[in-house]
């Protein structure tokens, strides 16, 4: 759960979108939004888990095309926000389904295969890793991680939900255009690397 939670955790796209969905849409939009990451985390440390090489191997070698789709993907996305209006009452502004809100981060959590590399380290690192063909122990890696990431998810949503009630219109005006500025600017940098 340590592992999941240390991946989800850290600052980037995912955690932005999930955090201004809680603001602007609330917290079951930034929670359902989280769950979609938190799959992918899980799916990812399965794949790290189980040692599916050829899975793996896969992946990365195909993550300069992940790296355009998910780079693209990111930009439109923060265009998009960035141009989005405020609640004009304070209430919870549906403009998308939660199941639009789940597969959209789980669609960006996947487009980044390094997260397996990360993953891969941190189990060899820590001696975990699955050679000995033990599955259980694999599962339990894998529901850990899943667990983990989600553990953060409802934390980061909580917490956003708490704060929303001191944002007025205006405040969620800024909100929408500096996440959406950054989480493009994210995929900007994922298609640099490129160059």
């Amino acid at each position: 759960m340590i592992i999941g939670f240390s991946i989800a955790a850290p600052v980037g796209p995912i955690s932005l979108l999930c955090l201004r969905r809680s603001l602007v849409h609330g917290r079951v939009a930034g929670l359902i939004s989280g769950m979609g990451a938190a799959t992918a985390d899980g799916i990812y440390g399965a794949v790290a888990a189980f040692g599916l090489t050829a899975v793996s191997g896969f992946l990365v070698a195909q993550q300069q095309w992940f790296a355009v789709v998910g780079g693209g993907l990111l930009i439109a996305l923060g265009a998009r926000i960035a141009a989005s209006p405020p609640p004009n009452d304070g209430t919870e502004a549906r403009r998308s389904s939660l199941v639009g809100d789940y597969a959209s981060t789980f669609v960006l959590t996947m487009s980044n295969p390094v997260t397996i590399l990360m993953f891969a380290a941190i189990f060899a690192g820590l001696g975990i890793t699955s050679s000995s063909g033990d599955t259980r122990s694999a599962a339990l890696l894998t529901a850990g991680v899943f667990l983990g990431s989600a553990t953060w998810w409802v934390i980061l949503s909580a917490v956003a939900h708490a704060a929303r009630s001191r944002l007025t219109a205006q405040k969620l005006l800024w909100v929408n255009r500096v996440s959406g500025a950054v989480i493009a600017g994210f995929g900007i940098a994922a298609l640099a690397r490129l160059l």
